[in-house]
Order: C-alpha cells, then structure tokens, then sequence
C-alpha cells in the first residue's frame, strides 16, 4: 500500500552521509519501517536526539511528507570537540500512500527518538457483504 517516490533514495542517503549535514532545500533521509497491523499501516521513523516540536508532519492528498531537524548542542567555550559522527541537519522522507488510507484519520506518536504515524485503512477499502435482492427475499454473498 506504501510506494516509495524515488527509486534512488538509498543511493542519495549515502551520498548525502558523506557531504555533510542536510538543509531545508536538500535534506538527508531518515530511515523507516512500514508494516500493515490488522485495519491500519504503521509507518516508524528514527529520528533519535530530535525533538518533538522539531518535527513537522504533512499530508497533501496522498503524499506524506515528514521532516526534522536535529541541531547541534551548544557547548561551552572551554569545550573542544574529539569526534562528531551524530548527524545533524535536516531529514525529510516523503511516501505515496495509496488510495485505500483514510489520510483524514492519521495519529501520530513519538517515544524513544521513533515516530509512530498509525494510518488507518478507509471503510470503503474493506471487505463487506452485498446483499442480493431474489424476487421478495434477499441473500448475502461475499464481496
């Protein structure tokens, strides 16, 4: 039900881990899980060491777009930095949900540096019975 948007994202992950850190108008990627769980899609995102306030998320028809920025600690003029591999920037990953979400219905969680978006699948998408009218009597059959 999920379909990515680009085709080459891992490759410009890579790339974008050796150039430095993303900005608004070039963002890194962030890394993902999407599983069905009964009558909803869950979509988990890593974003350790991001705030929530930080992240923003956005639904334009079915294109889901999230993005966050993990800033740089402010550390003391008597500080000398040994090792910085943390990265920091902007992330942004957009997916194309498909027609059978319910977008109107999304929640979203965040615990332990994952966000947790819950995308409940449309009525209209599950599986229900048609009835059948025969003369004056009705039957159910599987649709």
């Amino acid at each position: 039900m999920l379909m990515r948007t680009d085709p080459f994202r891992e490759l410009d992950r890579l790339s974008q881990q050796l150039m430095g850190p993303g900005t608004w108008s070039k963002p890194s990627a962030m890394p993902m899980d999407a599983y069905r769980e009964g009558d909803q899609y869950v979509v988990a995102f890593d974003l350790p060491g991001v705030t929530a306030e930080a992240i923003d998320i956005d639904v334009e028809r079915n294109m889901l777009t999230v993005k966050a920025e993990r800033r740089p600690v402010t550390k003391g003029a008597d500080v000398q930095m040994e090792l910085s591999e943390r990265p920091l920037g902007v992330f942004s990953r957009q997916i194309m949900l498909a027609d059978t979400l319910d977008t109107e219905h999304i929640t979203a969680d965040y615990d332990a540096g994952v966000l947790t978006l819950r995308i409940p699948i449309a009525e209209r998408a599950k599986p229900r019975k048609i009835s059948i009218g025969v003369g004056s009597g009705h039957k159910e059959i599987s649709g």
